[in-house]
């Protein structure tokens, strides 16, 4: 259960003048709240990753913050880089899909409810906990570094309480602990081990179907840092080029694809010179298909029903944009549609802030792009807290408006044209189930979406489309084809 860190701390001298400096700024606290600095910043222990790292998971769990959106600007604000920058990343990120399991081991060991505990506590023992278990970091610096956490968010109080559970998390091997808590069915405690509510290993055994023995791969893929995907903007860069320009690698699938092993992709030339962007290969090819599929009489009339936040209109505008189409985005967010207003930029998409349910767009569209809001289960790697803040309940609301969407997408699509419904989510309910339901009304045949997968194999038995990280190195994202047969009333 190692994470290729060692102790960040032991041997640290010169850490102490700089700790000393932090207490002299620190102003005076009461009520246990979290001691601050003459700059604002809450007050520190000499250890940026660690600071860096407990103040994201304090974040998350206290204002519902989004882990890869806050870390990267902290880690920017304070200039922190390199292993220090590396080690927060993998502080924050593992503690975060690990939620449940430590918190399980903290509640073990704890002499009050974990619901109980304050939030600045609560952050510092995940912290410390998920170092004890899953790195190499020494049992002291785990310990002391989370306990001066405690200190230094102005709960001294529970110094020795944060100090007493971590010791003895740190008197029992990480393997234990999975064992002695793992629920006793053979499913729950795969998806304990490998850091899963119980719900979404379900989910993803089902989504596996016959395969249901590629489970433990798929929750162990599904936990793994993704490589970053770049997307070679057609008609501006190809992938060679902006492989060879960022020191990446071509893509497997996506003819327009680079694997960025590491680094900033923001801080590189052709991304902010708009030539590239940050995409997921699985997303690159599903809007490739949209422009694929073959279509009689195309009078480049293309749709993106749910089009924030405007990765895949630009893609397909790029395409337009060399095949004399033009393309209408929907985003029933205004500050979405602003957002996808500035990433198209250039290309021939007009962005319309409206519901994709009923958008008042005249229907005739050749072809139509139902990107469905979804669970996001298949983009988990990406959201590390995502696993542990999402509910199955929220399932039942999300399929009905799946529904309502490919039905309008379907309807304003005219008679043999094609729609091509995607989302970001292995679930059953929210792909193969929508598609069948479609199917049932009429009016609509499925085209084996296979054919458009850039050559990816293993993708199931047809006839749609569903990636794997496991497998293909992508988000697990599902598409279907629908070709539009005739005009319903």
């Amino acid at each position: 259960m190692s994470g290729g860190f060692r102790s960040r701390s032991a041997g640290r001298r010169d850490d102490k003048p700089v700790r000393k400096q932090a207490r002299k700024e620190t102003a005076k606290h009461s009520g246990g709240r979290t001691r601050y600095t003459v700059k604002g910043r809450p007050a520190g222990i000499g250890d940026p990753a660690r600071e860096a790292a407990f103040e994201v998971v304090l974040r998350v769990a206290r204002d519902g913050a989004f882990a890869n959106l806050t870390l990267p600007g902290i880690l920017r604000d304070r200039n922190i880089s390199g292993r220090d920058a590396a080690f927060a990343t993998e502080l924050t990120y593992g503690s975060l899909r690990a939620l449940g399991v430590l918190d399980a081991v903290i509640a073990e060991n704890s002499s009050r409810e974990v619901e109980r505990i304050a939030p600045e506590v609560l952050a510092a023992l995940r912290l410390g906990t998920y170092q004890l278990l899953y790195t190499r970091v020494g049992d002291h610096a785990a310990v002391d570094t989370s306990v001066r956490l405690v200190e230094a968010a102005g709960q001294d109080k529970a110094k020795g309480f944060a100090n007493g559970v971590l010791r003895s998390i740190g008197r029992t091997p990480a393997k234990e602990w999975l064992r002695r808590l793992a629920p006793s069915s053979e499913l729950g405690a795969l998806a304990f081990t490998h850091a899963h509510p119980e719900w979404i290993a379900r989910s993803f055994a089902e989504a596996l179907g016959e395969r249901r023995d590629e489970l433990e791969a798929a929750l162990e893929a599904d936990s793994a840092r993704p490589v970053v995907h770049l997307v070679a903007r057609p008609g501006e860069i190809s992938a060679e080029e902006l492989a060879l320009s960022t020191g990446g690698e071509q893509g497997a699938f996506s003819p327009y694809a680079v694997y960025l092993p590491e680094g900033d992709p923001g801080q590189l030339a052709p991304v902010r010179d708009g030539l590239a962007a940050v995409q997921d290969e699985g997303s690159q090819i599903i809007a490739r298909a949209v422009t694929e599929v073959p279509v009689a009489q195309d009078q480049g009339r293309w749709l993106d029903l749910c089009a924030g936040p405007g990765g895949k209109a630009a893609l397909i505008g790029a395409i337009a944009a060399i095949d004399g189409a033009r393309v209408d985005a929907v985003e029933v967010s205004p500050h979405r549609a602003e957002l996808i207003a500035k990433t198209v930029r250039g290309l021939p998409v007009t962005v319309h802030t409206a519901d994709g349910r009923n958008p008042g767009l005249e229907p005739g569209y050749d072809r139509v792009l139902v990107d469905a809001p979804c669970s996001g289960l298949g983009a988990l790697r990406r959201r590390p807290e995502a696993r542990w803040t999402k509910s199955e309940d929220d399932i039942a609301e999300l399929t009905v408006l799946q529904e309502e969407l490919l039905a309008s997408a379907v309807a304003l699509t005219k008679p043999g044209g094609v729609v091509v419904y995607s989302t970001c989510s292995p679930d059953v309910r929210e792909t193969r189930q929508i598609v069948e339901k479609q199917l049932a009304k009429g009016g609509v045949e499925e085209l084996d979406a296979r054919q458009w997968a850039a050559g990816m194999a293993d993708v199931g038995h047809g006839p749609s489309v569903q990636m794997w990280p496991h497998r293909h190195g992508t988000d697990a994202m599902f598409f279907a084809v629908l070709r539009k047969t005739e005009t319903l009333g």
